[in-house]
């Protein structure tokens, strides 16, 4: 080695669907040592030309390197996989995706074998994996010094945040995050779905909408503050009084429309039962408490 040379940390990786492909491709590309297990072998091939060391089995992955990186289809899978191997010694790094549940026993049966835990999960798609301007990144819970030592390498592939010790932190974050998500694709659909029948183009229409989810997004900060204070009525903008008043005209909207309201009357249900509780002064977040069992 010389002295302008710096040593990369060596990978295992367990897992060559799409994600972790780009994951592998990434690592190589920086320049690290890699070794490349798959369940198929057939994917692992165009790595070894890329200069991926291809392991056998999955054990011969694990034995290669300390570092040990999963990332297969489902918390059964990894069960599947490293069944057998020994962990002792490794510093294991899981990206599969899962509940926290799921993270927190794959945690302690990792400890059990003498390796370290941390648990991710990925915020990105594979387009995503190795082009830091597409703002990706992998949330990480669990030993915190594992995810010390190694910080360096994990950030080669996409950005990282540590959320915890806790091991089942990371699959929280990464289901709250995708739940709200989905929350929004909902009332996007509900959108396109109203306007679906008239004369409007729709890409006429979606910079508008874009435009109204990106100045509703800073609402979470106030959220979050109420939900910190246990005051629902701080900094209030539009009371839940007045929400639940104007909730006729979307359910009418979208009878004249002929589009079914079966996205917005769970939500607004909760409204009016907040409501019925006698908190028509509050912001929407107390609807969080009704959630919760």
């Amino acid at each position: 080695m010389t002295q302008n040379t710096v040593e990369k940390t060596s990978v295992s990786l367990l897992g060559l669907g799409a994600m972790g492909t780009a994951l592998a491709r990434t690592w190589l590309a920086a320049g690290h040592p890699l070794t490349v297990w798959n369940r198929t072998p057939a994917r692992s091939m165009p790595l070894a030309a890329e200069g991926a060391t291809i392991a056998d089995s999955a054990a011969a992955a694990v034995a290669a390197n300390s570092l040990v990186i999963v990332c297969l289809l489902d918390d059964t899978s990894v069960e599947e996989a490293l069944a057998g191997t020994d962990l002792a010694g490794r510093d294991l790094v899981n990206l599969t995706t899962g509940t926290p549940a799921q993270a927190r026993a794959r945690a302690a049966w990792a400890e059990e074998r003498g390796a370290r835990y941390l648990d991710g999960g990925i915020m990105a798609v594979p387009p995503m994996i190795g082009v830091p301007e597409a703002g990706g990144y992998v949330l990480y819970s669990g030993s915190q010094d594992l995810f010390d030592r190694h910080r360096e390498t994990l950030a080669v592939p996409v950005g990282t945040l540590f959320v915890g010790r806790d091991a089942g932190f990371a699959a929280l974050h990464d289901v709250a995050l995708l739940s709200a998500m989905y929350g929004m694709f909902a009332g996007t659909a509900h959108a396109f779905a109203l306007i679906r029948k008239e004369d409007i183009d729709p890409a006429s229409f979606a910079p508008l909408l874009a435009d109204w989810l990106t100045a509703m997004a800073p609402a979470v900060h106030r959220t979050a503050d109420q939900l910190r204070s246990g005051d629902y009525t701080q900094g209030v903008v539009s009371s839940l009084a007045m929400q639940v008043a104007g909730t006729p005209t979307f359910l009418s909207t979208a009878e004249e429309q002929g589009v079914s309201p079966e996205l917005l009357s769970p939500y607004f249900a909760l409204m009016r039962r907040r409501l019925a509780e006698g908190s028509g002064e509050e912001d929407l977040t107390g609807v969080v408490d009704l959630l919760i069992r």
